[in-house]
Parts: structure tokens; sequence; C-alpha cells
């Protein structure tokens, strides 16, 4: 995500869809099309504010308005000093380079970034080292209240300090000069600078904010390619090429997103959006080779892994043998194929597939009904099992095919009466920070290529509830965590995350339940129009024919 995501009812993974796909139809603002418009849906944001995205419909605009010292590219856009992995590049953004480190006395390391003196703010003021400190202090703030504060930035000495409220600044972040500042990190680390391409690292304006604390999301002044132009919430958004943008102007001139999509296929096949997701119900008319549709048809991975999760220190999932019982009475072969038709791959592993460290054979726990009763009945709860409340985002008509066919198997295995309450996208991400749930269900998209970005966020125990939302603590996983985050052989660490990921799963503070699929048709004279296997920020590359 680079974010969480909410387990969609109607799956595609396409991280730009997070409109429903069916539903009824409404008026649909600027479907006419426009050579150079690209007109795509969306769903409003929960935020704009980059230090405080944690969803990947959020991070989507926030990746496109705003930038930070370091970004992401698609690997063929990507300059040749890039650092990459498959198809996703790490790139100088609005620092002139990416700097190697220093290492320091005291085990320490640091990085002196250089500020290209041609970034400016879509306001025209001229972007300096001094807004990037601010902005690394405004995060980690706790007035700012970011949770992911703790997760991307907490490597920078000081960050903890001050997002504790214990500093009125971050140490390890000075300004040189006008245009440079040095970040020291509390150790080398091989994964901290692609968290530096995560939006909480990103740089908003000081003028902006401070002069309008409550309303500047509106009319956000950021230094990425696009500047938002327009923004009606449940209607549309416009966003307009940033004629000034460092990196090169966007050959696309404006892309109009539609807020208030009813059937976006339909859209699409009467020509008022030039890129749809696939639903469950069209999914296979689709993919049939003789339909009109399949030759716009793209079907790629996603690095994700969508799960139902438990805070462990409620009853009664307190109780690992009934986590067990319930993760084994779960069918996730069935469930992809015959439910999800396929659109995603059956989970077994907190890794999805493309991460380092990913196991494809590795499957530890599987459906095996005799296993799952004999455990319920060891459990501490058995016979008298608590009725179990199963919490989902959204607001549809049902939570979707995929758990109300898990909460069947528990119903027809196990006996198990499972409640499924829905709860509106925003406050369900509030209401799970506050431990307000026992089992719900949610995924998460990777924000960079390394395990650490799921296993240590995750599950390290030291993590707040906001973020280890399973309140999962073990003392040989944070001993293997530790040791990972510091190793700067490759092999070594891969097996040390592999570890710690084994005493995860056996545990099941999370039930790994599929790892989902970008699904997506794109009209012809639509170019250049990527979906990698993480959130990337990619449409300034776009062009229409």
């Amino acid at each position: 995500m680079k974010k969480t995501a909410a387990m969609l009812s109607v799956l595609f993974a396409a991280a730009i869809f997070l409109a429903a796909c069916g539903g009824t139809e409404l008026k649909q603002p600027g479907s006419s099309r426009s050579p150079d418009t690209l007109r795509l849906v969306g769903d409003d944001p929960n935020t704009l504010d980059p230090a405080l995205v944690t969803d990947a419909g959020s991070a989507f605009f926030v990746e496109e308005i705003f930038g930070g010292l370091l970004g992401l590219a698609p690997k063929n856009k990507a300059p040749q000093d890039a650092l990459c992995y498959q198809d996703v590049c790490l790139i100088a953004d609005i620092a002139e380079k990416i700097p190697e480190p220093a290492l320091n006395s005291d085990g320490t390391a640091s990085y002196v970034f250089k500020i290209r003196p041609n970034v400016y703010f879509h306001s025209g003021r001229q972007a300096r080292a001094e807004d990037v400190k601010y902005s690394l202090e405004r995060a980690a703030d706790p007035r700012t209240g970011s949770s992911t504060a703790e997760l991307y930035l907490s490597d920078i000495v000081g960050v903890m300090d001050k997002y504790r409220g214990r500093a009125n600044e971050v140490k390890g972040v000075k300004v040189i000069s006008e245009f440079s500042l040095e970040i020291t990190t509390d150790a080398l680390k091989p994964h901290f600078l692609w968290k530096l391409s995560y939006p909480t690292a990103f740089v908003v304006d000081k003028n902006q904010v401070t002069s309008n604390p409550r309303g500047w999301q509106e009319t956000p002044n950021g230094t990425g390619p696009f500047r938002l132009t327009e923004f009606e919430r449940g209607y549309k958004i416009v966003l307009e090429a940033n004629e000034r943008y460092h990196l090169g102007v966007a050959a696309i001139k404006r892309l109009h997103f539609n807020l208030a999509a009813g059937s976006v296929l339909t859209m699409y096949e009467n020509n008022e959006v030039d890129v749809s997701g696939i639903g469950l119900a069209d999914i296979e008319r689709v993919r049939d080779p003789r339909g009109s549709l399949n030759r716009e048809f793209i079907e790629s991975s996603s690095m994700d892994t969508f799960y139902i999760g438990f805070n462990v220190k409620q009853a009664p999932f307190d109780d690992v043998k009934l986590r067990q019982a319930l993760a084994l009475a779960i069918d996730k072969e069935t469930l992809v194929r015959v439910v999800l038709k396929d659109v995603a791959t059956a989970a077994y592993t907190v890794l999805p597939p493309g991460m380092p460290g990913y196991r494809e054979d590795y499957k530890p726990i599987i459906y095996n009904l005799a296993r799952a009763k004999q455990l319920l009945s060891e459990s501490g709860y058995w016979p008298n099992v608590p009725r179990i409340t199963l919490w989902v985002p959204g607001s549809g008509a049902t939570a979707g095919g995929a758990i109300e066919a898990i909460v069947a198997m528990w119903k027809d295995g196990l006996g198990l009466d499972v409640e499924i309450k829905q709860v509106e996208f925003g406050s369900f991400m509030q209401d799970l920070k506050r431990q307000r749930y026992g089992a719900f269900t949610m995924g998460w998209i990777a924000d960079y290529p390394d395990p650490e970005d799921f296993l240590d966020l995750k599950f390290y125990s030291a993590k707040s509830p906001a973020n280890n939302e399973s309140r999962y603590a073990n003392y040989a996983v944070d001993s293997l965590l530790d040791q990972a985050r510091i190793e700067q052989d490759a092999a070594k660490r891969v097996t040390l995350y592999q570890k710690a990921e084994d005493i995860i799963l056996a545990e099941v503070p999370w039930i790994p339940l599929y790892h989902s699929k970008h699904i997506y048709v794109v009209k012809p004279y639509v170019r250049n129009f990527m979906v990698s296997s993480m959130v990337v920020p990619f449409l300034r590359f776009v062009e229409l024919r």
C-alpha cells in the first residue's frame, strides 16, 4: 500500500479502483472523452495529509500530489542510478541523488541529501531543506496523530522521542544548508532508504499547514507531478499536470476521477471511463478469449496479503488452540477457486508472492477439519465458546461472498455461530486502532520490497496497538526481528525473517486468506498504464494516443 487496505466485498485488487463495481446507476460527472484527460474511478480519500495516510486509496492520490526526498517508479521508467527490485525502483525525487551512508563511531549511520534547486511547490514557492525537516518533525509530532511515523520514520535518531512527547525536535534530522540536510539512523539498516518513499516522509508546505491547520487538505500544496484543482467529496477529483515538475512534466494534462461511479465496467463499455476494474460477476466473460473485452484485459500479481486478524489479548482469541482451529477449518483452495473465481491465490504465509523470503510451497496450516475439531475441543473455551463477531470494513448490502463462505465453513465444520458486522472504512480504521475488535478482516499491501514491511511492522511487540492490531507479542520473534533489522547479508536476513514467520504462523495472530491480483481493462488508446505489484505512482507516464 502502500498501506492497509480493506478487504473488498467485490474483489479486484488494482489499487486505484476502490469504488464498488456494482450498485445503483448514478449521474456520472465528466463522462465525455477529452484527448488530454484520463478518466478513472476512485473513492473519497480518507485523508490527503501524507502524515496520516494508512490506506491504499488515500496513498494513490497523495503520491501524485506530493513527493519526498525519495520516491518510487516503474522499472522501465526509472533512471540508471535507481535501486530496483523486480518491477519497482527507488529513485531520487526532490533529492538530487540517493546518498551513500556514512558509518559513525557510535554505530549510527548518516545520509546527506542535497535538494534539487528546481523543486517548487504548486504555489510557486521553492522547496528547501528546512521544508523537509519541518515535514518529518510534523509527522513525528504526537499532535499530528500519525500512526505511520512509528512505522516508517522510527529508524531516524530522535523520532520516537518526538513521537512520545519527550523532545521538541528530531535529533537525527539536521539542516546543513539551504539545500542540504543530514538524516541519521540508529544503525545501518538495508531497508531504511526505501521507507523514505512512503507518504509519511513526504514534504508539505509549512506556510499552508500552519495558516490553515484544519482546511489545508482541501487544496493541498505539494511538489508532486499533479496538482489538485477540483475536489467535490462523493462526486469527483480533478488533478492537473504540474508544469514545473522537476522530474519532467506529465505526458497527460489532466486526471479526472469519478467518485460517484455506479457500474464501472458498464461505464467502460459505454466509453465513459478509460480504465475499469473487473468484479466477480464479470470476470468470466472478460477472460473469455472470444469476448470483445478480452483484448483489453490485463491480469497481474499484487504483493499483498488479505487476512483475518485476531486481538490475541481479547477473549476468546487469547486461546491459541481456538485460533488454530479457526484457521484449519477454512478451505482456502475452494474459497479462491469457487467463490473468488481465481482472482486471487490462496495464502498460507504472511509474506506475499514476490517478496524476498516468500515460500511458495510452504503451507504450515492447511485445511484439516478433523484436526480443527480436535483443537477446538482442547481449547479453554470448549464447550461454551462465546459468540464470535467478525468485523468487516464496508457498507454494502452484504460483506461479500468470501467472508460469508468463511463464516459458513466455521458454522458447518465447527458448529460456531459467527456474526458479521460491517463498519464504514474510516470508522473501522479508527476503531481498529483503539482495539475495539477481537476478530477483523484486513489486507496489507507492500510499501517496499523487504520482509520487514510485513513482519516487523505488524508483529513486533513494541509497536503500538495502532499498528500491531493483533497485540501479538513473542520474545523469540522480537529477537529474530531485532537481528534481521540490522543484518547486512541478504540471505541471512531472509533466513531470520522466515524463522520469525514460522513462529507467527504457528501462533495464528493472523489467518492469511489470499493474495490478490490486479484485474482490469484498459482502452487501446491509453499507453503506459502500469499497475505494479505495489502502489507505485505512474500516472505521469500515461499517454493518450
